[in-house]
């Protein structure tokens, strides 16, 4: 890990930030390496079982229908796109992930312009779903997309800053010794 630990709040709150992204990106992957493999009349079966033993909070029943029919929707055709979606979706947050910590200039630009899609289609899909859920990932993804946007700055001028230093810096001199 080549960021620094220390900084302001915001730097504090920017490495947070990435870390519950990439540790996202990596469960995602799994996810979807799970349901690639895991078939949905195995994944409902599951769901039976676990709703048999009373899942605590009063939303329980609405939550194991949600849960039903999503797994429903995955053995009507939706399985491959679902999989596909969440491995290539964590492996891309994941691989940022990495380059940001280890201060690769060029992933911040590139990490704004993808969460800035993600962005986009996270709202795509609050139009059909109306999920608060996806409103609230948003919000999250533009703050992020912001304190990377901060960030890079940071380490734009610091390396500019670098370099100046060391070209302003004298050789020294070889002796004939």
């Amino acid at each position: 890990m080549h960021l620094k630990l220390g900084g302001s709040l915001l730097d504090k709150i920017f490495q947070a930030g990435i870390a519950i992204k990439g540790f996202d990106g990596l469960l995602e992957c799994i996810g979807g390496v799970l349901i690639w493999f895991i078939k949905p009349s195995a994944m409902n079966e599951f769901l039976r079982v676990a709703a048999l033993h009373d899942l605590p909070g009063k939303y329980d029943e609405v939550i194991v229908a949600h849960l039903f029919h999503w797994t429903q929707s995955l053995a009507n055709g939706g399985r491959e796109f679902a999989s596909i979606y969440l491995i290539t979706h964590g492996l891309s947050k994941a691989l940022l992930v990495a380059c940001l910590w280890m201060n690769k200039l060029w992933a911040y630009p590139l990490t704004m312009v993808v969460f800035g899609v993600f962005c986009v289609y996270q709202m795509h899909r609050y139009t059909h779903t109306h999920s608060i859920f996806l409103v609230l990932l948003t919000i999250f993804d533009l703050i992020l997309i912001y304190l990377t946007w901060r960030e890079y700055l940071q380490k734009k001028r610091a390396r500019d800053e670098g370099s100046k230093t060391a070209k302003g810096t004298p050789k020294p001199q070889e002796s004939n010794a």
